[in-house]
């Protein structure tokens, strides 16, 4: 890393050069992280009221006396957030156990309506589990979950103003409590992490997996997916884990790549210089690039969990459990697996088609009628997806079907016809013009095999250039190229490429 790292240690604060770590360096650390995600939810209403769960709107406009935490008001479960924490708990393959209940989870923040959160403790929906991802080499890897647990969201202070707050009205803070009470999914992750890429990795497998099973939207940009990393890091071969920090304000995963960059090195430059690292809570600095402390964790919070006595506890119907999982579509790492190890796909490929899954759909239906994944792949994700682009229409709402693009595959296979008509082809069924054998035939655009045909057009090409042929046979060779080309232009494309280039030498040699 390039940039400059501020540390705070013991013995007070250094700044540690976070210059560029070589091989070597790194090879004598291990960095273990552990990843916390909060998942908003995708419900029409809050979790335990009837407000509704929308991103925006003018501030304090989405509340009511329960998420305002009046006096009387009362909690009721919303039955939609506890389904989709169980569809996730089984999309990442955890325990979904028979009984579970709501906690108190006390602490004061401004953004708190209650001074205190419904989350979860002992008693989770879901334990275990694992989130299997992959890296950009094509790497399968695995980081098991501790929990999900389903609580509920905060508010959202913004603080304005100016000065150090100790003079009256120099600063001050507004509190936004529409986001209060939205249903909040808690993925807590084992330390089983090793590096910046495989915290994206991870991330990006957790949220491709939540959005396709439709739980959430997981925009990090709407704060609906949130994350904060635990990092440490100890002797290479070691299994003792190091003193933890936390880093927080994370607000997409190229921050998260940087942050857990810079705090690695941060770390290694600290016990490399003989300093102690401190448990503590850091923010990430997008501008400066750089983690900060914000406050020390050497002591742990006790926030006095005990029984929300406003909620019953829940008893989870294993009939339900199996609906749910029944009802799961084909998980994003299924798919990959299947794109490359079965179609034979390559990694940037099977990723392009997985993260936008009406693409998928639509290519999985024309590998269905043609059984040709390579051709497959060359037309949905080459000159489909460049015309989809240009007209800013997706593929699978454009005038070319699955079977279109699978009858086309089967005329160039058959050699019915060329590369070049092929291209054509896709540009008028985009415009609407019908299927790919009905142009062919309406339009006489067959490619031609026949040898004599494709002398004819030889003969012809070569006595209108022979300046080109008197080239070739003192050495210059490359005017093949030019002479082929005639020939196609005089066949109007549609001569076999390979024939005229077999031909076309024969005749230049005899």
């Amino acid at each position: 890393m390039s940039d400059t790292v501020s540390a705070r240690a013991a013995g007070g604060t250094h700044e540690v050069g976070g210059g560029e770590a070589g091989p070597q360096r790194h090879s004598n650390w291990e960095a273990v992280i552990g990843i916390e995600c909060h998942v908003e939810l995708k419900t029409e209403t809050k979790m335990f009221c009837g407000c509704r769960n929308e991103f925006g709107g003018e501030p304090n406009t989405k509340v009511c006396p329960v998420c305002l935490a009046l006096p009387g008001a009362l909690p009721v479960a919303n039955h939609a957030a506890i389904e989709h924490m169980i569809s996730a708990g089984l999309a990442f393959d955890a325990e979904i156990p028979a009984f579970s209940k709501f906690d108190r989870k006390n602490y004061f923040y401004p953004d708190m309506p209650k001074d205190y959160q419904i989350s979860q403790y002992d008693m989770p929906l879901t334990v275990g589990g694992a989130v299997r991802y992959w890296l950009e080499d094509g790497t399968v890897k695995e980081c098991r979950l501790t929990r999900i647990h389903l609580e509920e969201d905060t508010g959202k202070s913004t603080h304005a103003g100016s000065g150090d707050g100790r003079i009256a009205g120099s600063t001050y803070s507004l509190v936004d409590f529409n986001r209060a009470g939205v249903p909040l999914m808690e993925c807590v992750s084992e330390p089983e992490i090793h590096s910046a890429d495989e915290a994206v990795g991870y991330l990006e497998a957790l949220r491709r997996t939540l959005q396709q099973i439709g739980v959430s939207d997981v925009k990090m940009e709407e704060g609906s997916l949130r994350c904060d990393a635990n990092v440490s890091i100890r002797p290479a071969g070691s299994k003792e884990l190091g003193t933890k920090t936390e880093i927080k304000n994370m607000n997409s995963f190229r921050s998260v790549y940087r942050a857990i960059e810079s705090e690695i090195e941060r770390q290694i430059s600290l016990v490399e210089a003989g300093e102690r690292i401190v448990q503590e809570t850091r923010g990430w600095d997008e501008v400066r690039g750089v983690t900060h402390s914000m406050r020390s964790k050497e002591q742990a919070h006790d926030y006095r969990y005990f029984p929300d006595p406003d909620l019953v506890p829940l008893e989870v119907e294993r009939v339900d459990v199996d609906r749910l999982r029944a009802e799961l579509p084909e998980l994003p790492i299924a798919r990959f697996e299947r794109y490359t190890k079965e179609l034979g796909l390559d990694v940037k490929q099977a990723t392009q088609l997985i993260d936008n899954l009406p693409l998928a759909t639509y290519f999985d239906a024309v590998v269905k009628a043609n059984n040709n994944p390579k051709q497959s792949t060359n037309f949905v994700l080459g000159d489909l997806s460049r015309l989809a682009n240009e007209t800013e229409t997706p593929v699978h709402e454009s005038p070319v079907t699955p079977q279109h693009v699978a009858e086309l595959i089967t005329l160039v296979e058959a050699k019915t016809i060329n590369s070049k008509i092929a291209k054509d082809l896709v540009e008028r069924m985009w415009r609407g013009e019908g299927s790919p054998k009905a142009i062919v035939e309406r339009e006489g655009l067959a490619q031609t095999s026949d040898p004599t045909a494709i002398v004819a057009f030889i003969e012809e090409v070569l006595t209108a250039n022979e300046k080109s042929v008197t080239d070739y046979k003192a050495g210059k060779t490359n005017v093949m190229g030019f002479l082929v080309g005639q020939v196609m232009k005089a066949s109007k494309g549609k001569a076999d490429p390979q024939l005229v280039n077999q031909l076309m030498k024969q005749k230049l040699e005899s």
